[in-house]
């Protein structure tokens, strides 16, 4: 079983920062993938950013420039903690923030999610 853990919210000022970490324990045989949602009181769960272990990342078009998904390894690997820097927060970016990992588990990819880390960016 894979345990997946988020830290790094907070507490921070509108135009502040936040870098928030997603970390694993457990057998894991590869991380094919690693992404960032937040959910927002009674909103759906939004992708933020997301990155491949061939380092293709994606991001939400709002945070496109202000966020950075950092990729611990090189090559055609991933390896964790992994993190998301959030520069420029608003106030609307309010939500828990949530880590999903794509594990090869030859031969199938499974889906694990954290419980989430609230970030709150006050005005």
């Amino acid at each position: 079983q894979v345990r997946v853990v988020e830290s790094g919210g907070g507490l921070v000022q509108a135009g502040g920062s936040l870098t928030l970490s997603c970390e694993a324990s457990g057998s894991i045989f590869s991380v094919v993938a690693v992404s960032w949602y937040r959910q927002a009181p009674g909103k759906q769960r939004d992708l933020v950013a997301s990155i491949t272990r061939g380092g293709n990342t994606n991001y939400a078009e709002s945070v496109e420039g202000r966020c950075t998904i950092s990729r611990g390894g090189s090559g055609n690997a991933l390896y964790l903690p992994l993190y998301l820097q959030m520069n420029s927060l608003n106030p609307e970016e309010t939500a828990v923030y949530y880590c999903k990992l794509n594990i090869l588990s030859p031969p199938r990819v499974d889906e694990y999610w954290g419980e989430g880390t609230q970030v709150t960016v006050s005005s």
